[in-house]
C-alpha cells in the first residue's frame, strides 16, 4: 500500500498534489492500494479548522483514487501500546527533563526504577539512541548512513502522551502495511528515524523510500484552476518536473505506463508558468470539443471547435471563454456604419441556412445591396469585434448555427 500524508492545518499546495500524484501512480504500477492519511492530531488539540475537505476535493479533481481516508487521531491507542512495548523491552525510556531539547544529553536514560516510579513530574517517552549507524538506501538519493548522533534519543510521545510526527508516521506505516513512500528530501531524517523505530519494534518489512527535492513554488493550486489550467495539464507538468519521462505530453493513463521511479529527478524543480501554459494549450487541443465547450459556458461540439480556433492566442480556458464571449457580445458601430450594420443584421436574421461560407456571403451580397468590401468589413465587426483573427471563413463552420444569435 502507498500513502500520502496531509497536514490539515495548511492550504493545499502544488507540492501536495505532486506527491499525492506520484505516490498514486506508483501504487497503480505496483497494483497496490493508495490511501490518504490526515495528520490531524495537532489540529485536534488546538481546535483548529481542518483543511482536509479541500485537499480531498482537489485530489478527486485530479483523478487520484484512494481506498480510504485515515485520520491519525483514530490511532492514539496504538501509539501508546507501541511506546509501552518499547519501554518494557528497554528500547525506550521515560524522560523527565523540562525541555524537549535535541540533541538529548541522556540524563534520564539510565534512571533507577524507583526514580522512575516515584517521580511525580510529567514525562515524555524517548527511544534509546542507536548503538550503530542506520542505513537508508533511497531510490533518488542513493545509500545514506545516519550516525547514532544524527538519530539521537528522539521523542516518541509528548508530555500529553500524543505521538510525535516521526513516531506516528512509523506506527501508521506499520499498521497500514506501507511498501513505498515518495516524499521530499526534507523528510530524509524522519525516514531514517522511522527505520530505527521499525527495527526496535521488530518490524522487518522493506519499505522503499524515494526522496525528491522540494518544489520551489508559492503558487496556489486553486488559483491555477480558477485561471483556467486543466487538472490533467497541471498533473502532466508536475510529473515532468519530477521524472525524466520519455515524452512530454501524455494522459494520466499513459503516465502510469511511462513513469519509471528509477528516473526521479535529483535537481530542484522550479515553477515555470510559461512551460505550464504550453502544456495546458496541448491538453486543451486534445480535449473533446463538447467537453471543451463546457469550460466556455456551452455544451455544444461546434462551440468547442470555435474555442480551439483561438488556441494560437490563448493558453487557458479562462482566456478561451473571453474570446468566445467576444464573438457573442453585442457590437457597436461608428463612423457612419450604424445604418448599414442594422441592414446587414436584418439580412442575416432572415437568411436561410448555408453550409458554406462563400454561399452565405453571396446571399448577403445579393439581398443587402452592399458592396462586398463594406459587407465583409461589417460582417467581420459583427462576429469578431476588434479581433483581427482568425478569419471569418475559418470561423464560419463553427458558428454557422449561431450566426443569427451573434447578429442579434
Amino acid at each position: 500500500m502507498l500513502r500520502y500524508s496531509y497536514n490539515p492545518k495548511k492550504k493545499t499546495t502544488l507540492e501536495d498534489i505532486r506527491l499525492a500524484l506520484l505516490n498514486f501512480i506508483v501504487a497503480k504500477q505496483r497494483n497496490e492500494a493508495f490511501v490518504i492519511r490526515i495528520e490531524d492530531i495537532e489540529a485536534m488539540h488546538h481546535n483548529e479548522q481542518s483543511q482536509d475537505a479541500e485537499f480531498v476535493g482537489l485530489v478527486e479533481l485530479f483523478g487520484i483514487e484512494y481506498k480510504d481516508i485515515l485520520h491519525q487521531s483514530k490511532n492514539l491507542k496504538f501509539y501508546s501500546a507501541m511506546a509501552i512495548d518499547l519501554i518494557h523491552r528497554k528500547k525506550a525510556f521515560n524522560c523527565f527533563c523540562d525541555e524537549e531539547q535535541e540533541p538529548y544529553e541522556g540524563r534520564c536514560e539510565n534512571l533507577p526504577a524507583e526514580e522512575v516510579i516515584d517521580n511525580p513530574k510529567p514525562f515524555r517517552v524517548r527511544i534509546k539512541k542507536p548503538a550503530s549507524s542506520v542505513s537508508l538506501n533511497d531510490v533518488v538519493q542513493g545509500e545514506m548512513e545516519f550516525s547514532p548522533q544524527a538519530i539521537d534519543s528522539f521523542v516518541l510521545l509528548h508530555v500529553d502522551k500524543t505521538p510525535t510526527h516521526t513516531f506516528a508516521t512509523a506506527v501508521d506505516d506499520m499498521l497500514e502495511d506501507i511498501s513505498f513512500v515518495v516524499q521530499t528530501k526534507e523528510s530524509v531524517d524522519i525516514a531514517a528515524k522511522e527505520l530505527y523505530v521499525f527495527e526496535n519494534l521488530r518490524y522487518d518489512k522493506n519499505v522503499v523510500f524515494a526522496h525528491l527535492p522540494a518544489l520551489e513554488c508559492d503558487v496556489d493550486v486553486k488559483s491555477l484552476l480558477e485561471d483556467g489550467f486543466l487538472p490533467q495539464a497541471i498533473a502532466n507538468y508536475l510529473i515532468n518536473l519530477s521524472v525524466d519521462m520519455p515524452k512530454e505530453v501524455y494522459t494520466f493513463e499513459e503516465a502510469v505506463i511511462l513513469l519509471d521511479p528509477k528516473k526521479f529527478r535529483k535537481e530542484t524543480p522550479k515553477f515555470d508558468l510559461q512551460y505550464l501554459k504550453r502544456l495546458n494549450k496541448e491538453h486543451l487541443q486534445r480535449l473533446d470539443n463538447k467537453e471543451l465547450s463546457r469550460f466556455v459556458g456551452f455544451a455544444d461540439d461546434e462551440i468547442g471547435k470555435l474555442a480551439k480556433l483561438f488556441l494560437p492566442r490563448a493558453d487557458t480556458t479562462k482566456e478561451l471563454k473571453t474570446y468566445v464571449e467576444q464573438v457573442f457580445a453585442k457590437k457597436t458601430f461608428t463612423n457612419g456604419l450604424e445604418e448599414d450594420a442594422q441592414k446587414l443584421k436584418l439580412c442575416i436574421k432572415e437568411a436561410p441556412y448555408f453550409e458554406e461560407f462563400v454561399d452565405f456571403v453571396e446571399y448577403l451580397e445579393r439581398t443587402c445591396t452592399l458592396d462586398r468590401e463594406k459587407l465583409v468589413t461589417i460582417l467581420n465587426k459583427i462576429v469578431l469585434g476588434d479581433l483581427q483573427e482568425p478569419s471569418l471563413e475559418t470561423l464560419y463552420p463553427a458558428i454557422k448555427n449561431y450566426i443569427k444569435e451573434i447578429a442579434s
